[in-house]
């Protein structure tokens, strides 16, 4: 398995579309080494700015996702 560094710059838009949360960001995309900490990964970095609002925009897709749920599917 190739295993990758994804530094996260900047997220730029969000979307929800048939089950399918998409997200356009700016990235910087690099090749890691495996290491021998068991199974490999990919490893991604964002400031804690970056993850606050990538905290929030998921938040606010999913309610919207919810609410166009029936309240039997809730």
């Amino acid at each position: 398995m190739k295993t990758y560094r994804i530094e996260l710059q900047r997220i730029k838009a969000m979307h929800e579309s048939h089950g399918l949360v998409q997200v356009r960001v700016d990235a910087l995309v690099l090749p890691q080494a495996a290491r021998d900490e068991g199974e490999p990964s990919t490893l991604l970095s964002l400031s804690t700015e970056d993850a606050r609002v990538l905290f929030l925009l998921l938040k606010k897709q999913l309610a919207e996702v919810d609410s166009r749920k029936a309240r039997s599917q809730r």
